[in-house]
């Protein structure tokens, strides 16, 4: 039996990067997974049992945890992302930061690890190395899905015949860098270009009140500016189904779903050019671009805006190139942890 960890998935309110993780993976690991909860779970395992969590975790928070990953009275996965908090510190949430150091050690207390991405895995190695821990777990690299809604892939055949509507999906911070398109989208409506800017995501409270504040104030300025603090998943299928490109000027990430999930809508994404984004954006439907280099983000959203052959190439290549999906990633997890 597979008991997997849904004790911050079944009582969160928003749809972060983390819960969609989780919620995927409890849908295709179906009946081969026991969802469980640490407060109310007894923790009984049998020699044959694996415990499995995609969640991040503290000893604070989860009381006896240390003491029952040595107990070796069954056997532990878990699901990494990122060391984003070690990295950017000032501007990541404090309690996460606070937690980041001792959850990357808990973690090499663990039977295995998965990591969502080689730069991700490359990463928490580094950490253990430089913590001197000489007895880790193995660390494979877990594909994650681009099917965040469930639905059939979308593969557009009227090439580059598209609104001149773009879309950026993800919470407002300085991760996310949605400044910078502000800052490039601000230029080319200055020109006199008209088209659609549409940011999804709710609100940092620690970091995002003045890319907040600077939304308001481009709002009462430029008609096409639009910002959804709340989208469901299917209002924001329904931005993707106008949008000429998707945009993800993140400067970290652990993965980049929004990446995926804008190729599995057919809708080329124009993303920063990170190592880690590299992994899913070399092959094709991506234009990559220089990290935080507003010049370079200017005249990119200039050209996919006014270029059509080049949104039509990467609209063929959206469509015709290998997408992973959240039922091979369980498939995985079911046949590793048997």
């Amino acid at each position: 039996m597979i008991f997997f960890d849904a004790t911050k998935t079944g009582s969160s309110g928003h749809r972060s990067g983390l819960m969609r993780v989780s919620a995927r993976l409890a849908d295709e690991l179906g009946s081969a997974a026991c969802a469980v909860s640490w407060a109310s779970w007894d923790r009984r395992m049998g020699a044959g049992d694996w415990f499995l969590t995609s969640e991040l975790f503290s000893e604070e928070e989860r009381p006896v945890l240390t003491e029952f990953l040595l107990a070796h009275a069954g056997r532990t996965a878990a699901i990494f992302h990122d060391a984003i908090p070690l990295k950017y510190p000032h501007i990541t949430w404090p309690q996460s930061v606070a937690r980041h150091p001792s959850y990357l050690k808990l973690l090499a207390h663990f039977s295995r690890v998965w990591a969502v991405s080689a730069a991700s895995r490359d990463e928490l190695m580094g950490f253990w190395r430089w913590q001197g821990l000489t007895q880790t777990p193995p660390v494979a690299v877990l594909a994650l899905g681009a099917d965040f809604n469930r639905a059939v892939r979308t593969k557009r055949t009227d090439a580059g015949k598209r609104d001149a509507s773009l879309v950026s999906v993800g919470i407002l911070e300085p991760r996310k860098n949605q400044m910078l398109l502000l800052d490039a989208a601000e230029t080319l409506w200055s020109e006199g270009m008209d088209f659609e800017l549409n940011l999804v995501g709710r609100v940092n409270p620690h970091f995002g009140a003045p890319i907040l504040e600077r939304v308001r104030v481009l709002e009462k300025r430029f008609r096409g500016l639009r910002y959804h603090a709340s989208a469901d998943d299917a209002a924001v299928a329904a931005l993707y189904a106008r949008a000429r490109a998707s945009l993800f000027p993140t400067i970290a990430e652990g993965c980049g779903l929004p990446l995926l999930e804008s190729l599995w809508q057919g809708v080329p994404c124009v993303c920063s050019d990170l190592p880690v984004l590299r992994e899913n954006s070399a092959t094709g439907g991506c234009l990559a671009v220089a990290t935080n280099d507003r010049a370079a983000w200017t005249s990119a959203l200039r050209c996919v805006l006014a270029d059509e052959a080049l949104v039509a190439r990467l609209e063929v290549e959206a469509a015709t190139r290998a997408l992973p999906v959240w039922a091979e990633a369980a498939s995985e997890l079911r046949a590793e942890l048997s």
